[in-house]
């Protein structure tokens, strides 16, 4: 059985929510202080993805990033690197289907902070920073690990787009969902199974990791 799928989909999935959790994030706090109507506009622009058949977003993917498309062709001629195609291609798919999860889940939890906290902490000279990673983000810790697990399963279990823009070839770009169907299509079922399975366990194991985290913070909080 050849693993490289799960290597794959791990990088993938690992490095596509590291980038859609600080973006996420630093798009959550300060559109959250927007206009409500600009704030409205900007949520449904970064929030569209999440409603967007994942063919669809791949198809816009590939008008960004095709070899012939502007951005592309520029990439492929100032670096001599093609962005489709690749096994990084996946990053781009995972972290665009996967930020609004990001996105919206803690924009709620910024929203629900009690704001009086940052106002004392002001008035004590604290600073924004310190304000925002020692007062707000523990505050909204749960909203927060919450959208970074909804977009860590998220990009693992991506297929549409990552299809569309980094295609299937063994060794190189295959993903697990990508080998499921492919190994589905040549009726090697026994095969797709452990795969299915492979990913239902590691989806498992994030669950419940959260729920001990969670039950963690509960109890230290009721102690405090």
């Amino acid at each position: 059985m050849d693993w490289f799928p799960l290597y794959n989909s791990l990088r993938i999935a690992l490095i596509s929510s590291v980038i859609v959790f600080f973006t996420g994030i630093f798009a959550a706090y300060y559109i959250a202080k927007l206009p409500r109507f600009l704030k409205g506009v900007l949520d449904v622009v970064l929030t569209l993805p999440l409603v967007l058949p994942p063919t669809v977003v791949g198809y816009f993917l590939l008008l960004l990033f095709g070899p012939r498309r502007p951005f592309g062709a520029w990439f492929l001629s100032v670096f001599d690197t093609k962005l489709v195609m690749t096994w990084y291609s996946g990053i781009f798919a995972a972290t665009v289907v996967a930020f609004p999860l990001m996105y919206r889940t803690a924009r709620g939890a910024f929203e629900s902070f009690d704001e009086t906290l940052a106002y004392s902490g002001q008035t004590l000279g604290l600073n924004n920073a310190y304000i925002f990673w020692r007062i707000r983000m523990p505050a909204c810790r749960q909203g927060i690990l919450a959208g970074a697990v909804l977009a860590f399963a998220r990009a693992l279990g991506e297929y549409g787009a990552t299809s569309m823009i980094a295609g299937y070839t063994p060794g190189k770009t295959a993903t697990i969902s990508t080998t499921v169907y492919q190994l589905w299509r040549t009726d090697n079922d026994a095969l797709a199974f452990r795969w299915v399975l492979v990913n239902v366990v590691i989806s498992a194991v994030v669950l419940l990791a959260v729920n001990m985290l969670e039950r963690r913070d509960r109890a230290s909080g009721k102690r405090g």
